[in-house]
């Protein structure tokens, strides 16, 4: 009987024969030297792709601190600062009687333009489903039936009508209850956005530090490995992937250090300044509006607990706000002599207007209205020039602490700048070298 013939050897699946061919070639030097080659380039080119893709993230926040999120920020911080601007010049020109100054009526007119203006501009940039796109919707809703009051007041005081008065006060209810309020909302939404930007952008790239180190320490054994086995101090090939990865490492280390430190110094010099700066002037502004009506309700509107002028009351705390934080914009400033000496400027604007406000109050409170009116908005010595006098101060400091921001921020960009595409340059470059390294000791086994 013949035997049966015995059964064929099972297939071996790709990766089974591919374990196999990797430990046969392991077990001799060339197939060492060329895994080694391959481990080699493959975390020389990680490193370099990691650190691309790491720092294009930190680029393009850091590029959005300049160019989006911070001007975003200012313009809604600019839309408060018009609104509250246009409340105070609408209660001068009211105060004025039928024949309103010219150049105050421009003022309201400007500042209407341009907060409708920025609010085009908010709208273009931000998702109307947002927090800021819901603001933006409200705001204009609402500045249309303001500046529908504001004409109204103004036709009746032309005529000589006192449902004027009614009027303005409706106005500014408007204003500081509903138009102010969701402009401060406008205005954190978009700061908040500008603190995740920056937050972004600082972010340690701790992947491609890791990545990085990992590969230096494999370069750094494998010519150890190499001196060892031929005696040879230097491999070129593996010297120039050393080289090519040492600078990478260290243009990623030094390059986002910079910006890191100068995103921070934009953040914290220039940004909290500008935010208390900004603070300061809406504080005059809504002070002076409410230093307008005090005149123009003429004790008709209370406090809640009836003791007291409702608008005297906020002028006395817009006040009050305002001098803490100028307090707070000179302690920011005090290293800063081109930035402490409009602060300091505003704040001897706000004594003296102080002063002049409560000779003025005096002169109200013995009858002489027409005496008090000339002491707030008259041509000399009145509380409407040191009002401006602070207003001025105050726009030259945030003129100043914006350059220092943009010129920060920009520094924080620029340290980043170049630094994906050499990483990737540079790690091609040195997986190459490491590949003719390890080739040049595989070429003295043929």
């Amino acid at each position: 009987m013949t035997p049966a013939a015995p059964p064929p050897p099972a297939s071996r699946g790709a990766w089974a024969e591919g374990k196999e061919r990797l430990r046969t070639a392991a077990t001799t030097e060339p197939g060492r030297l060329q895994i080694i080659g391959a481990v080699l380039a493959a975390l020389v080119v990680a490193f370099g792709a990691v650190t691309a893709f790491e720092i294009s993230d930190r680029a393009s926040a850091a590029d959005d601190v300049v160019s989006r999120s911070q001007p975003l920020s200012a313009d809604a911080a600019s839309i408060y600062r018009s609104l509250a601007d246009a409340d105070t010049a609408a209660s001068s020109g009211f105060l004025a009687g039928a024949e309103e100054p010219r150049d105050v009526h421009q003022r309201y007119q400007k500042d209407i333009a341009l907060a409708s203006q920025l609010l085009i501009k908010a709208a273009t940039n931000t998702d109307s489903s947002s927090e800021s796109g819901r603001q933006i919707a409200a705001l204009n809703e609402q500045l249309p039936r303001y500046t529908g009051l504001i004409e109204t007041a103004r036709a009746n005081n032309r005529l000589g009508r006192p449902l004027g008065g009614a009027y303005l006060r409706f106005a500014n209810e408007q204003m500081t209850k509903e138009l102010l309020p969701a402009a401060q909302k406008l205005y954190e939404a978009e700061t908040a956005r500008l603190d995740q930007d920056h937050d972004d952008a600082s972010l340690w790239p701790f992947f491609s530090l890791a990545t990085g180190i990992v590969a230096l320490g494999a370069l750094a054994w494998a010519q150890r490995r190499n001196y060892q086995r031929t005696n040879r101090v230097f491999n070129h090939g593996l010297l120039a992937a050393t080289a090519a990865a040492t600078v990478v490492l260290l243009w990623l280390a030094v390059g986002h250090t910079v910006a890191r430190a100068q995103l921070h110094d934009a953040k914290e010099n220039g940004q909290r300044s500008l935010k208390v700066l900004s603070d300061a002037r809406i504080n005059s502004l809504k002070a002076r509006a409410n230093e307008n009506l005090t005149l123009v309700a003429r004790g008709a509107v209370l406090t809640d607990d009836g003791k007291s002028d409702k608008y005297e009351s906020q002028y006395a705390a817009g006040m009050g706000e305002l001098r803490t934080a100028l307090a707070e914009a000179g302690r920011l400033a005090a290293d800063d002599d081109a930035g402490s000496a409009p602060v300091e400027a505003a704040v001897e604007g706000v004594k003296e207007w102080k002063v002049r406000h409560d000779s003025a109050s005096k002169t109200d409170k013995s009858g002489d209205y027409e005496g008090a009116l000339e002491k707030v908005i008259g041509a000399e010595d009145s509380t409407g020039q040191s009002f401006d006098r602070v207003d001025q101060a105050l726009e030259k400091a945030l003129a100043h602490e914006q350059r220092e921001f943009t010129s920060a921020a920009e520094d924080g960009r620029g340290a980043l700048a170049g630094l994906p595409v050499g990483a990737a340059v540079l790690a091609v470059l040195g997986a190459a070298g490491a590949v003719l390294g390890i080739n040049r000791r595989l070429s003295e086994y043929r």
